[in-house]
């Protein structure tokens, strides 16, 4: 994918040591030993939890992929505080005793902290302790309340996405802030927080929609997608129709053009009133058909469709096997490789975990002489950095606008006659002035860039596109390849252009293999990974997570650009890299793969329960629509749950003490739940089951979100003013620098051709006339073609 000259590991020679007892930073961590970094785990005598984990069979499946190519030393040995004061990076969870005050003391004048907790280290519900795993976290960050059909109960996503999203994300802004402190500008300590994540990932577009366009936005309302899953005459399959031409051509795969016209049932709220009518026709359609038969009908189509991975299936896909995306480890396992790729990066291949304590005593960093000076300890670690940016829709952006917010100027391109098609969707009527700057999710992810109007299909706008390579460090995509081809920009072109030039592709599936053409957004990657068949009822259709799949997306393409700045560091060459959404969605889907590939166990959807956390569910209270999340996290809790329920004997009941036990009358006990939840407001039953030291939160829509008083408290909401929408309220980003000022929005998204003349005269050197002869040709426009 390079010039072919030998690949190189992005992070060889960084060390890093970690201090974690679960997902989050062993995933972070990962990720910087996938790129060549030595990672060092600090584990007490009994080992890491993650050690004793398991969602089926025997322990230690998901520990071997996370911990894989990692060396072990004991938190006894005396080495440990010269490994933490030796090591560019710090990653910690803070459990088992450690304290960011005493890392902080410990590390180097040019070392990086990242602190991953479920809260961020600071803020009201620290203060409070409020007790949270996943389950209460979707419950707070408005995931759990947007999942479900009106009336029915609202539905958790199934596994632990938001952990690793909150690896993901500090994976990308240590790497920055690491490659800026060797570069000479300072250490830095990094608060992640995972619910601030998660409230990007899976709550923020439907705050902000309320926050832009009012309460009342069909984004704030709890729904499922219309078409998705469905049955076939030989199992399952999933469609997405995002734009109004895929539901029309829907129509005409189900054989059914008399509703083309039907402009009710083109719309969701339409389709959401006539489900049950609609999913009967639909279904008429494809339980008659096979997967395969659907399948090509509605590629030919352009249709975004997916078979439904499932444990047993997802590794047999003919795209997945063709390209060898599941790679089998030391270990015997098989698990998804690192999901980006390079011929001029060097990844680590599939390995086995340590032994516990295995290198104790064998790894010996001494403490950097000489370190430099800090430059410019304030600065952003991404300053100096210029991408052209020429994503779309929202797992493209998500990843310029990280970037940005690190410090890179972003310029973003946008064709006359396609201009990013987020811009257009779920805003204002074509009735409205300047309708198309109203798109919430436009909105939220295009913040702290540059925005020109350049189409590329004119040969002017293509080579005032190419004279923006020459001068760019990053040029980011997320078409399907058909469409850079199209324009004369793949690699070549780029190289040609830039030889320092680094091109990050993000194809939904890749630049080859069977699916390379097909269109796909995140609810395809989560019908074809297996997120999808983890979410939902067991006698139920599997069901989407929603969205979370885009900024994962997003993250390892940003993580692997990053790496690729530390790659061309020390060769002053550009590369291409790949980063195919639908890898960084296996990557976080991966313990249903391991599971069944180590202990041949097939896990599946349950509701609203957790595995090895029993009972867990959600109960309504008095209200309108007003649920309580619970969770019993450990064996200790349940005797003060059944005594806070009226039912103290079942505390004491030798057949409910172990959460086995608990499962086992998960029925009965959920009947005993709902009757106490009934006759309590939310906020009474919240309160009353924390004080008992159960985990709990009410099932928070997302509107509420943006008076969150942990949010607030944080500022993690930052008010953009923005010259056609106005003022509202935007997510930044999920971490802090902790002793700077917090402060990611720093411009808002720019409205269409906002700086074209500024760059293209500025940056380019281009002259006035120049513009105006560009006007003439229909290569810029101060507004998007046929709007």
């Amino acid at each position: 994918m390079a010039d072919g000259g030998q690949a190189i590991a992005p992070f060889a020679g960084w060390r890093i040591v970690e201090l974690s007892g679960g997902i989050a930073a062993s995933y972070c961590g990962k990720m910087f030993a996938d790129a060549g970094a030595e990672v060092v785990k600090v584990e007490p005598p009994q080992g890491d939890p993650m050690r004793r984990w398991s969602a089926g069979g025997r322990s230690g499946a998901l520990f071997g992929y996370l911990a894989a190519g990692k060396s072990s030393v004991l938190r006894g040995d005396e080495e440990v505080p010269t490994l933490i004061a030796g090591a560019d990076l710090v990653l910690t969870d803070l459990s088992g005793g450690w304290s960011l005050d005493d890392l902080t003391a410990c590390v180097g004048q040019s070392a990086v902290i990242a602190a991953i907790t479920p809260f961020g280290t600071t803020g009201p519900y620290v203060d409070e302790q409020i007790l949270a795993n996943e389950f209460i976290l979707q419950a707070l960050c408005g995931s759990i309340a947007s999942r479900g059909w009106p009336g029915s109960d609202p539905l958790q996503a199934g596994g632990r996405i938001g952990e690793w999203l909150a690896g993901t994300f500090a994976a990308v802004v240590a790497a920055a802030a690491v490659r800026h402190a060797r570069n000479g500008g300072g250490g830095a300590v990094i608060d992640v927080s995972i619910f601030e994540s998660m409230v990007i990932a899976m709550g923020s577009l439907s705050a902000m929609s309320a926050s832009v366009l009012g309460g009342d936005s069909l984004l704030t309302q709890r729904s499922l997608e219309l078409p998705s899953i469905v049955p076939t005459a030989d199992g399952m399959i999933g469609f997405c129709t995002i734009t109004a031409q895929q539901f029309q051509d829907f129509l005409v795969l189900i054989d059914r053009p008399d509703l083309l016209d039907d402009d009710d049932l083109a719309s969701m709220p339409g389709r959401v009133r006539r489900r049950d009518e609609f999913l009967a026709m639909v279904r008429r359609w494809t339980e008659t058909r096979t997967t395969d038969e659907i399948l090509e009908l509605a590629v030919a189509l352009r249709i975004p469709v997916a078979p439904i991975g499932s444990p047993a299936s997802v590794m047999t896909v003919d795209h997945f096997v063709e390209r060898g995306v599941f790679v089998e480890s030391t270990r015997g396992v098989f698990e998804p490789r690192v999901p980006y790729r390079s011929s001029a990066m060097a990844t680590r291949a599939a390995g086995s975990p340590p032994d516990v304590g295995e290198h104790t005593g064998r790894v010996h960093w001494p403490v950097r002489n000489g370190e430099p000076e800090p430059g410019r300890p304030d600065a952003l670690p991404l300053a100096g950095i210029t991408v052209a940016d020429f994503t779309a829709f929202w797992a493209g952006p998500v990843a310029t606008q990280v970037l940005a917010s690190l410090g890179a100027d972003v310029i973003k391109i946008e064709g006359v006659r396609r201009p990013d098609g987020m811009r257009l969707a779920g805003g204002r009527p074509p009735t409205w002035e300047q309708w198309w700057e109203w798109g919430p999710v436009f909105l939220c992810s295009n913040t702290n860039k540059r925005g020109v109007s350049i189409e590329l299909s004119e040969p002017r706008g293509r080579a005032v596109a190419l004279d923006l390579i020459a001068r760019s460090d990053l040029v980011v995509e997320n078409f399907s390849p058909r469409v850079m081809a199209n324009f004369d920009l793949e690699w070549a072109a780029i190289t040609a252009a830039n030889p320092r030039a680094i091109m990050v592709r993000m194809p939904a599936f890749g630049l080859d293999g069977p699916w390379r053409d097909r269109v796909g957004f995140a609810q395809t990657m989560e019908q074809a990974t297996g997120m999808a068949w983890m979410t939902g009822h067991l006698d139920g259709p599997p069901i989407i997570p929603r969205g979370v799949c885009d900024p994962v997306a997003g993250l390892h393409a940003a993580f692997a650009a990053i790496a690729a700045l530390a790659v061309r560091d020390q060769t002053d060459a550009g590369m291409q890299i790949e980063s195919a959404m639908v890898e960084s969605a296996l990557n976080i889907a991966a313990e249903m793969v391991l599971e069944y590939s180590e202990n041949g166990v097939e896990l599946h959807r349950a509701g609203n329960r957790g595995l090895r956390v029993s009972p867990q569910g959600v109960y309504r209270c008095r209200g309108d629509d007003d649920w309580v999340a619970l969770a019993v996290l450990d064996d200790p809790a349940w005797p003060g749950l059944a005594a806070l329920i009226g039912r103290p004997e079942l505390g004491r009941d030798p057949a409910l003490m172990t959460q086995s036990g608990r499962a086992s009358q998960a029925d009965q006990i959920d009947k005993l739940l709902s009757d106490w939840a009934a006759q309590r407001s939310v906020a009474d039953a919240v309160r009353a089951l924390r004080e008992y030291g159960v985990a709990a939160s009410a099932v928070v829509v997302p509107p509420a979100l943006l008076a969150d008083e942990h949010l607030l408290a944080r500022g993690f909401w930052e008010t953009v003013e923005h010259p056609v929408v106005g003022s509202y309220r935007c997510t930044g980003m999920p971490f802090t620098f902790v002793g700077r000022p917090r402060r990611w929005v720093r411009t808002p998204p720019p409205v269409y051709g906002q700086h074209t003349a500024e760059v293209l005269t500025g940056f380019l050197g281009l002259t006035a006339d120049d513009l105006a002869d560009l006007h003439a040709a229909g290569a810029i426009s101060d507004r998007p073609a046929g709007v």
